[in-house]
């Protein structure tokens, strides 16, 4: 089951479009990486699907559910978020921004001495959250958002400003909620935090989700570089540059944007005219150098 889907999604301001015509898929259980360059239009996606912003075009569903006036406020008590800056009212302590969340959701205290406990909060409740590091307060922030119990929970940058310790905190409790049915969406412009947590993908630029899917698929859909080890590489390079790109390095050979039918060419190309050739493999690949390669560098 997805628990969220959109519809050709869109928003524009006037003449300038923010999101573009996006096709959301997020399964139930996993932890959703949803990644894009600064200014992709990745926060104002997130925030449409909590109806914090109007779409111009498209839907959303929740659950299975379109979100519209008469379904928002039902919805949304099955969804936390944490958007942009952690809340909490930093004259009070971390246990009195509790309460306050407990009365106007009308929540037991169970739940948030449960909320508490997973994001591992509960010797700091009484220090008023301007003493707070910022990673504490993030934390503060996403107990706020587990209280109420969420099957959905939307993270804007959770880790934004946290140290390693921090950050692998945060990567720990996302892994958890997801294993006990919580589906986390989770945006990040850190890839390698993204790239051990998420188990699915979707990556936007200008406005337009570029690709979705599991890591496995974003990484089969990439074509890494053909690297050749040749004994006369400025030979090899002359028998080559005139039909295809090549880069020379040392005694290695660079291709990009070649299949394997096509290496199978001009590796027996370059056996036939004894070029030498002692090595052919693919160029290793992080998520980060194909994130680069999809979004050109990560420019808009």
């Amino acid at each position: 089951m997805d628990i969220v889907r959109t519809h050709s999604l869109g928003k524009r301001y006037d003449t300038h479009t923010v999101v573009d015509d996006v096709n959301l898929r997020i399964p139930e259980g996993c932890v959703y990486g949803f990644l894009g360059p600064n200014g992709s239009g990745k926060s104002t996606t997130m925030k449409m699907l909590l109806s914090l912003i109007r779409p111009t075009s498209g839907e959303v569903e929740i659950l299975g559910r379109p979100m519209n006036h008469g379904t928002r406020r039902e919805l949304l008590s099955h969804i936390g978020s944490l958007i942009e800056a952690p809340p909490g009212y930093g004259h009070l302590t971390g246990a009195e921004n509790l309460r306050i969340v407990q009365r106007s959701l009308g929540l037991r205290a169970e739940q948030i001495e449960r909320a508490v406990a997973t994001v591992r909060l509960q010797e700091h409740l009484d220090k008023k959250v301007k003493n707070y590091s910022l990673g504490m307060k993030q934390r503060l922030g996403i107990a706020m958002a587990l209280a109420r119990e969420p099957q959905l929970l939307i993270l804007d940058e959770p880790t934004n400003g946290l140290d390693p310790a921090g950050i692998e905190e945060i990567r720990g409790l996302l892994r958890h909620l997801a294993e006990h049915g919580v589906t986390v969406m989770v945006s990040s412009h850190l890839l390698g935090e993204i790239d051990k947590t998420a188990n699915m993908l979707g990556i936007l630029s200008q406005g337009r989700l570029i690709f979705q899917g599991t890591r496995d698929e974003l990484f089969a859909a990439s074509t890494p570089d053909v690297l050749i080890d040749a004994i006369d590489p400025s030979r090899a390079s002359s028998i080559l540059q005139q039909k295809i790109p090549v880069q020379v390095d040392d005694h290695t050979l660079r291709l990009s944007g070649i299949d394997d039918r096509g290496t199978a060419q001009v590796v027996a190309e370059l056996v036939g005219a004894n070029a030498g050739v002692y090595g052919v493999r693919r160029d290793d690949q992080s998520l980060e150098d194909v994130f680069m390669n999809l979004t050109k560098g990560g420019r808009l």
